[in-house]
């Protein structure tokens, strides 16, 4: 059980301070001595405060401006090598009371085609899931008490981590479901689950609610404080983000840096993972009634400096984004992605015809998870389905103490390796399986530990001889 020292939402999201951020942040944008500095004092990957990312993010020095690229890269490196988690969402149900104006699960819409999965109809979905290959999910649903109750949540989950189809299992489960009570998230740490991860939309608090107009939702305290009361409950990994594009990028930028900074004083951890999602077409919302998009240039800043400011998180991108819009992203900071996903309630076994549309935004990204696979390969990547963190126990603090040692390289690259052995031999295509091998092969003589290369090398002999261990 954590140590708790929370404080209300108005304090660590702190309006006047965000606001005096960014007017200190626009005097220096073109401060070479105060940039530099920081730089190189970012350097040590001890990671930055909220003030001093800002001034990055509003740089307007073109040299400085690649110094910094190059900054996240070296640091991306260090931390995650060239592993790229994969993982893929699962929409239980978009029932849903809220209000909020971006999202089509809203209540009021009436075009949307309402769905709940049935444990027998999950249970279709993950065998679809299983048969790409995939090992690590993420939870959706829309918030109703009625329909999605957390007895509905938890006997998902269950169901979920029964299932095993030919050599597929679901390894971790991560759930993305509304801000809720220390009760039921005790509950959902009690059935297993990985990475509680729940976007704060946006930090800026007047518009928040007028974005969130009706519902519980609306409750701006009890929805930003929701990681505080997970983590009392005994969750080690949660997961913050932003929608960027609902209000000025840069305040939410700074407040998701604040939000990572409190979690961090008053837990002792920080976030497991960030997410950096963009406002996307849905079935009755339009992108451009939401005028405060961002270009994919500063999208890749915002990448790069959050990757600068709190290098031991992990950072997700979504199918939301293109497959050049995500390229570009991945050596900046992203180490997790999602591939072949659907964001239709029962997409994965039912492709739905269009006038029963079930999703909750479009896809940019529509390959499959192997083409996603063999994408990753050809650029030098090793997509990886480990989840052995999660179940050997390095989660929470345990974990962000063997990445800020970098130790962390010696169970992620050879587990990596292993997971992605897995995948080449039950799921991969000739080509993908192909590339896949020659990457293992000229990986493993990368391993720097030799105790830890000489046993991923005994397993991977055991793999090719029929033997699985599904440890990793």
């Amino acid at each position: 059980m954590y140590n708790v020292k929370s404080k209300v939402a108005a304090e660590f999201i702190d309006d006047n301070e965000i606001l005096e951020t960014l007017e200190y942040a626009k005097q220096n944008k073109s401060n070479r001595e105060l940039i530099s500095g920081l730089l190189e004092r970012a350097k040590d990957c001890k990671g930055l405060t909220h003030r001093e990312a800002a001034v990055l993010l509003e740089c307007d020095q073109e040299d400085l401006n690649r110094q910094m690229e190059a900054l996240a890269k070296e640091i991306k490196q260090k931390f995650y090598g060239n592993r790229i988690v994969m993982f893929a969402p699962l929409y239980l149900s978009n029932y849903c009371i809220n209000g909020c104006t971006y999202c089509p699960y809203h209540f009021k819409n009436k075009n949307i085609c309402r769905k709940k999965l049935t444990q027998e109809e999950i249970r279709q979905e993950v065998i679809a899931l299983q048969d790409m290959g995939h090992k690590r999910l993420a939870l959706e649903a829309g918030e109703d008490p009625v329909h999605n109750p957390i007895e509905y949540i938890l006997e998902s989950i269950e169901t979920i981590y029964s299932i095993k189809h030919k050599n597929g299992a679901i390894r971790r489960v991560n759930v993305n479901i509304a801000a809720t009570t220390v009760e039921n998230y005790r509950k959902l740490h009690d059935a297993g689950i990985g990475t509680y991860i729940l976007f704060q939309e946006t930090y800026h608090k007047e518009t928040y609610e007028k974005l969130h107009p009706t519902g519980p939702k609306h409750n701006y305290a009890y929805h930003t404080e929701a990681m505080d009361r997970a983590m009392e409950a005994g969750i080690d990994d949660v997961g913050i983000g932003v929608l960027f594009g609902l209000n000025l990028y840069r305040y939410d930028f700074v407040g998701l840096l604040m939000h990572a900074e409190h979690l961090e004083a008053a837990m002792g951890v920080g976030p497991h993972t960030i997410s950096v999602p963009r406002i996307r077409p849905a079935d009755d919302i339009n992108p451009e009634d939401f005028p405060d998009a961002i270009s994919d240039d500063l999208f890749a800043k915002i990448v790069a400096v959050l990757r600068i400011a709190v290098p031991y998180t992990g950072m997700i991108i979504s199918t939301r984004e293109s497959q050049k819009s995500r390229e570009r992203v991945l050596d900046l900071g992203v180490s997790q992605i999602s591939g072949g996903s659907r964001t239709s309630v029962g997409g994965y076994v039912d492709e739905e015809p269009e006038e029963e549309n079930s999703a909750q935004f479009d896809l940019s990204d529509t390959r499959t998870l192997d083409e996603i696979v063999n994408w990753l390969l050809t650029l030098g990547y090793i997509p990886s389905f480990c989840t052995a963190c999660y179940r050997e126990g390095r989660t929470g603090d345990r974990f962000m103490q063997l990445v800020k040692s970098g130790q962390i390289a010696n169970c992620c690259q050879p587990n990596a390796l292993m997971t992605l052995k897995e995948y080449l031999e039950d799921y991969a295509s000739e080509d993908t399986r192909s590339k896949g091998e020659a990457v293992i092969a000229e990986e493993m003589e990368r391993v720097p530990n030799p105790k830890v290369k000489e046993i991923a090398t005994r397993y991977l002999q055991e793999m090719k001889e029929g033997k699985r261990d599904f440890r990793f």
